[in-house]
């Protein structure tokens, strides 16, 4: 029993040629020598171009290629001749090589799962099992207590903004901030067209000698003065205006 491959190989560089010459000689392509010395047999097509490749390459190195043939179909042909080829003999060192190699991978796969399966019963026995945690559900969050947040500061009220448009010949007008009681009149006057009058505060007495010469807005918006503007005025907060009370 020998290598098929080394022997070819040996037997051509022993006599100095390459593939250019054989394939020349041969008339076989320089790839298919080549896949003989290596024995990448699966590169033919079927058990029958083996032969007679490896019979016509061996012949032409002077060798017997009926003893090349006879040891290939001891050890590569089982079935029928013209079947293709799938695989190739491994050497034997290379064998040994690979399958130290699977075995080392299988040993580490292994010991993957037994420590896997080690930490799943670690976490399983020693576990908290009160919150086993539902799919789809955020995990409970402790929140931590935050500052009490200032309260707002109180808002100020608000002020009323108190607009007089004269019109035609205008109107005596009185007002007062806050209540009249003895006070001086904030404004005291005849307002004709073209001298509008304006006031911000929180509360205002108001007194019209002709309403109807007069436009009232309150906050930007128009008012109807009642019969009262004109005997005892009307109050006006920063909401609404209403007759004032006799004093």
């Amino acid at each position: 029993m020998f290598e098929i491959g080394n022997s070819l190989r040996e037997a051509r560089l022993r006599q100095q040629l390459d593939f250019q010459e054989l394939e020349y000689t041969t008339k076989i392509r320089a790839k298919y020598l080549r896949a003989l010395e290596e024995e990448h047999f699966e590169l033919l097509p079927s058990h029958t171009y083996i032969k007679g490749f490896l019979r016509s390459y061996a012949d032409s190195l002077g060798l017997d290629g009926q003893l090349y043939l006879d040891e290939y179909n001891s050890r590569f042909v089982i079935g029928e001749d013209d079947a293709p080829v799938h695989a190739r003999r491994v050497p034997t060192t290379r064998r040994r090589k690979s399958e130290r190699r699977e075995s080392s991978m299988v040993l580490l796969a292994l010991t993957l799962i037994g420590l896997f399966t080690a930490l799943v019963i670690v976490a399983w026995r020693f576990g908290g099992p009160e919150d086993p945690g539902v799919s789809g559900l955020q995990p409970n969050v402790v929140e931590k207590p935050t500052a009490t947040a200032p309260r707002a500061a109180v808002r100020p009220a608000r002020i009323a903004t108190l607009e007089l448009f004269p019109r035609r010949n205008g109107s005596f007008v009185e007002v007062w901030r806050g209540r009249r009681a003895g006070k001086e009149p904030e404004y005291s006057g005849t307002i004709e067209p073209g001298q509008e009058q304006r006031f911000t505060g929180k509360l205002f007495l108001l007194y019209v000698q002709t309403p109807r010469n007069v436009t009232v807005k309150l906050n930007g918006n128009r008012v109807k003065l009642g019969a009262a503007v004109k005997g005892r005025g009307v109050i006006v907060t920063p909401k609404r205006i209403f007759a004032a009370t006799r004093t």
